[in-house]
């Protein structure tokens, strides 16, 4: 892989972990389109590296209360939100490895993402904007002292279905964070704190990969430059990608993401069952 390819991957990796269009479904859409190489274990380790590196800067200080009293609500909360995409992934791992390399479910899945943004967003601001609407409603959104482990669990379940390329897991987490009543900015926070024991989980299983050997049974060869170019990008853009996202959630709409995931996912289809070009 070249030092050109693993920055555009970089770039790709930390723009789209954190904004609600689907980081893998960009990343398998990116490599058919111009014939990419799959990156090897390390690179993806590596790339997953820059974008958590991107998630302690931001929320340093949500981060640094939680490892001060790492007894408390928020802490199981997301152990909670966290148990159902551990079950996914260890119940049904050789059917999304199988899903990956085929891309079949990509459109699709491009398309259940706008229908979660769209629902989440269209549910939240009919909620919100109603003319008739009392304080005593407002303050029904809730924040960290009035979520539940409910609202954990059904968060949870949102990110196990977004282990599919295609379904974005920021996308998934926020909508449903939002359809159960969560402060936006709450909701955003909680979401992006989600992706660290999401992140560490890969970086986990990709390490043990590692160093079991099968990045090297897999011919995988390490070019150091283009590892560093691609980590240092992803770690970048990823930075910038979760402040423009916290201030999308607390200002703007997730309908222009929707539309976005919405195009792309027919774009997809189309090829994938008419024109052919790339897949």
């Amino acid at each position: 892989m070249s030092i050109f390819e693993s920055v555009i991957l970089g770039i790709v990796q930390g723009l789209t972990e954190f904004l609600p269009v689907s980081s893998s479904g960009h990343l398998v859409l990116l490599q058919k389109i111009f014939n990419i190489n799959e990156p090897g274990l390390f690179f993806d380790t590596m790339l997953h590296t820059g974008t958590l590196v991107a998630v302690f800067i931001v929320l340093w200080k949500d981060i640094w209360g939680l490892i001060r009293k790492p007894i408390q609500k928020l802490t199981l909360f997301l152990i909670i939100a966290t148990i159902p995409a551990v079950i996914a992934a260890l119940l049904f791992n050789d059917k999304i490895e199988e899903i990956f390399k085929s891309a079949n479910l990509l459109g699709f899945c491009f398309l259940i993402t706008t229908c979660f943004l769209i629902t989440a967003e269209f549910i939240s601001r009919r909620r919100n904007n109603k003319q008739d609407i009392s304080d005593e409603q407002n303050n029904n959104l809730k924040t960290e002292d009035k979520m539940n482990w409910i609202d954990a669990l059904l968060i949870g379940i949102m990110q196990a279905i977004a282990i599919l390329p295609g379904i974005s897991r920021s996308g998934a987490t926020i909508s449903g964070a939002l359809l159960r009543k969560l402060d936006r900015d709450f909701a955003a926070r909680f979401s992006f704190l989600l992706s660290i024991p999401a992140i560490l989980g890969a970086l986990v299983l990709q390490t043990k990969d590692l160093v079991s050997g099968s990045a090297a049974a897999n011919g995988e060869s390490i070019n150091i430059i283009a590892i560093i170019a691609g980590t240092v990008s992803a770690a970048i853009v990823g930075f910038f990608a979760v402040k423009f996202m916290l201030k999308i959630i607390r200002e703007k709409s997730l309908f222009g993401f929707a539309i976005y995931t919405g195009v792309l996912g027919a774009l997809v289809l189309l090829d994938q069952f008419v024109t052919r070009i790339v897949f």
